[in-house]
């Protein structure tokens, strides 16, 4: 079966401004949508259903899980956006200007972080190299409607942890400074999910696959391990 789908806002290829996000929810819709529409399309649309993300595709995923409750079967969090590390925000008083500037001049590339992601992300040279030669990289300054739209995501999402229920699998490394986390620590604690496990590895960095091979087979290798034996578990109850 053939399947187009035009990526979402913010990424460079559908209309508007590269790397410009100053409203998380037509991406959120967009999601949903493709999403919906595969599953109708499938010969089986009761199989077993999984969301994984990463980084901003954490916080997408919740806000997903958070509106389609009880159609997903379990939900993997990698390196997930609850919360932006304070070694990687903006400096005061900058974090606190932002709602003004976003408002006054939405497109100004104004806020400095203290870092490139792909320079705190990604361990190992060769991997780092390999992602900052990607043609859709953009090394400017964010804009100022989407810093101050990622930091109102992360304060909304951390209001809700107790509404997540879905099976919950957290995996984050404890040397990322890009997305906190003692912020995924805490929904884990405060979520109502029967069914969560968290895992952080000591001393990796934001992105997994830019790890050693060994530490990538490890970090993969438990969330395969996760996923079988919620699959097999989702296909028997609805079997």
């Amino acid at each position: 079966m053939d399947l187009i789908w035009e990526p979402e806002e913010g990424h460079g290829f559908s209309d508007g401004l590269i790397a410009h996000i100053p409203d998380i929810n037509p991406v959120v819709d967009d999601c949903i949508s493709f999403f919906d529409d595969f599953r109708k399309r499938q010969e089986t649309p009761d199989l077993p259903c999984f969301l994984y993300s990463e980084s901003l595709g954490g916080a997408i995923a919740l806000y997903i899980s958070l509106r389609q409750k009880g159609v997903w079967d379990g939900l993997i969090l990698n390196g997930a956006m609850c919360g932006i590390s304070a070694k990687f925000k903006p400096q005061w008083p900058l974090e606190h200007l932002l709602f003004v500037v976003a408002k006054a001049i939405p497109t100004w590339r104004v806020i400095p972080t203290r870092g490139s992601i792909p320079e705190v992300s990604f361990k190992e040279p060769w991997k780092r190299k390999l992602a900052m030669a990607s043609p859709r990289r953009t090394v400017a300054r964010p804009r100022a409607a989407t810093a101050y739209e990622l930091i109102r995501i992360c304060n909304e999402l951390q209001g809700r942890f107790e509404e997540v229920e879905i099976p919950l699998l957290i995996v984050h490394g404890s040397g990322d400074v890009i997305c906190d986390v003692e912020c995924v620590q805490e929904l884990h604690r405060r979520a109502s999910s029967k069914d969560k496990t968290i895992k952080i590895y000591p001393e990796l960095w934001h992105q997994m696959i830019g790890e050693k091979e060994e530490d990538v087979d490890l970090v993969y290798g438990d969330m395969l391990t996760w996923l079988k034996s919620r699959a097999e578990s989702a296909a028997e109850r609805k079997g």
